[in-house]
């Protein structure tokens, strides 16, 4: 079950938590990854744990050109792309009435309009093939919102809204089109939390725990198989019930 050998997967976000757990669980299931972010050694490092099929590329999003090369690397190296998580994402906190909008637009390129620049640019191969697998990493914050947080949950709704009109258009040529929303998972970020707030946020949690990056990368594993040939235009949350929609 869940067999991805052969599949030929892009993970953007790589040298991030959750990035690397669902490159990591990709690769074993059986595909062959490219693994692209800004931090070369971390990339560099977790190539090197996974062995065989498994490839860094730099890229940073905010640049357009940079979008485009990653994609032609990608067939470079792989011959094409299967299975595509737009994982890379940014925030810059802060209330709305401080917010400049240079962070609002930063926040909006990279969040947003990446994912679209890259689905776009692998659904021309996905569409001739007949095949195809575009995961977003949307955010518990993109359904309930957070104060302080207006550019990053506009990001992450707007990954939500996009999705759901994608999978529309491609469904009829085999690909799907889905959302994880995460809750909150332990990785570095939340490493910074204080006993109370840690405290307070697992008082919100019904499972009682926060998540793992495991958790987030079982869920891409389903999606990006032939098991969830008949799931597309969905949001599949992953948050411990905080927020049951």
């Amino acid at each position: 079950m869940f067999d991805l050998s052969e599949k030929r997967a892009l993970v953007t976000g790589a040298s991030g938590g959750i990035g690397s757990a669902i490159a990591r669980s990709l690769h074993q299931q059986g595909a062959k990854v490219v693994l692209s972010g800004t931090r070369k050694d971390v990339l560099n490092d977790l190539v090197n744990a996974l062995g065989q099929n498994a490839h860094a590329v730099i890229c940073d999003l905010a640049n357009a050109a940079d979008i485009l090369q990653l994609v032609k690397k990608c067939d470079e190296i792989l011959g094409g792309i299967d299975i595509l998580v737009n994982n890379a994402g940014l925030s810059r906190d802060n209330l709305v009435i401080r917010m400049k909008e240079e962070d609002w637009d930063a926040v909006l390129n990279v969040n947003l309009k990446a994912s679209f620049q890259l689905s776009k640019a692998c659904l021309r191969n996905m569409t001739k093939q007949r095949f195809g697998r575009i995961i977003n990493i949307t955010s518990i914050v993109g359904v309930t919102g957070n104060a302080g947080q207006a550019n990053y949950a506009a990001s992450k709704s707007g990954l939500i809204g996009m999705s759901k009109s994608l999978a529309q258009e491609v469904a009829l040529r085999s690909i799907t089109v889905n959302c994880i929303a995460p809750g909150f998972i332990v990785t570095s970020m939340t490493d910074t939390l204080s006993e109370k707030q840690r405290d307070n946020l697992l008082n919100a949690i019904p499972s009682g725990r926060l998540g793992s990056v495991e958790d987030v990368a079982s869920v891409a594993v389903f999606l990006a198989s032939d098991e969830a040939s008949y799931v597309t235009g969905q949001t599949l949350h992953v948050n411990g019930g905080m927020a049951m929609t």
